[in-house]
């Protein structure tokens, strides 16, 4: 199963009807730790909030997928970077 490929399909559709575009989706392991990166992008400047309200429409939908390893969700701008 290509991770990013599914999170994509899941989530793009979602993201886009309240305005935020995705720029991508990494699965990533850093200091041991894996990364659900999600970055994100909108008309405008992406800030905090925004992360907050993409993480509320991003997290119950990964929740359907079967990822094996625990992993730390991350949504940031792609703007600020990560």
């Amino acid at each position: 199963m290509d991770i990013e490929k599914e999170v994509k399909k899941l989530i793009k559709d979602k993201l886009e009807e309240k305005g935020f575009i995705l720029d991508d989706v990494l699965y990533i392991k850093e200091d041991g730790n894996y990364y659900l990166r999600i970055i994100i992008d909108k008309n405008g400047i992406v800030d905090v909030e925004d992360c907050v309200e993409a993480t509320k429409i991003i997290d119950p939908l990964v929740d359907k997928i079967d990822i094996k390893d625990s992993y730390i969700l991350d949504v940031c701008s792609k703007e600020k970077g990560c």
